[in-house]
């Protein structure tokens, strides 16, 4: 079996192993699961990280495998009205959906019930399979990972003037 731990933006080799997978499948830290050829392969990644459409999977042995992301049944909300998706953006994120936001539209994984709040702000929603590729949010940017300091440097005169 192929065994990943790590994880580049790019491949270095042109021949490249494939695996599809779709988003639940892509945000699990270790996992089990076969490449498109069927060569067995697992993943044993840092937590919270969330594989992305075309990143590559190093393995242990040298090889790499590309990521592809599986089609899935999403609902697309697409409109050249940029306030109407702002609004449908807002609502689906106040119900922590996770959203895939491109221009002129919005995708998340199928839900009825969201079609239909969708639908009452005045959008047309679509059903589709397609690739998801949502946001990561706010603390994870494009790097996925949590690099900024938290130190603060704090002065304090302790002098005769606050009488000590």
């Amino acid at each position: 079996m192929l065994e990943a731990y790590s994880v580049k933006q790019q491949a270095s080799a042109a021949a490249l192993l494939e695996v599809e997978a779709s988003f639940e499948q892509r945000q699990k830290s270790r996992y089990r699961t076969s490449t498109r050829c069927g060569q067995p392969l697992g993943w044993f990644l840092e937590r919270g990280h969330v594989l992305l459409d075309g990143e590559v999977l190093e393995c242990s042995d040298g090889q790499q495998v590309r990521v592809v992301a599986a089609l899935e049944p999403v609902s697309q909300v697409s409109s050249d009205d940029a306030l109407a998706l702002t609004r449908a953006a807002y609502h689906l994120g106040n119900r922590h959906m996770p959203l895939q936001i491109g221009a002129g539209f919005l995708r998340y994984q199928h839900d009825h019930v969201l079609d239909l709040m969708v639908e009452g702000l005045g959008l047309k929603v679509s059903f589709e399979q397609q690739p998801f590729q949502p946001e990561n949010g706010a603390y994870h940017g494009k790097s996925h990972g949590h690099a900024h300091s938290h130190t603060h440097s704090h002065e304090h005169s302790h002098g005769a003037e606050h009488g000590h």
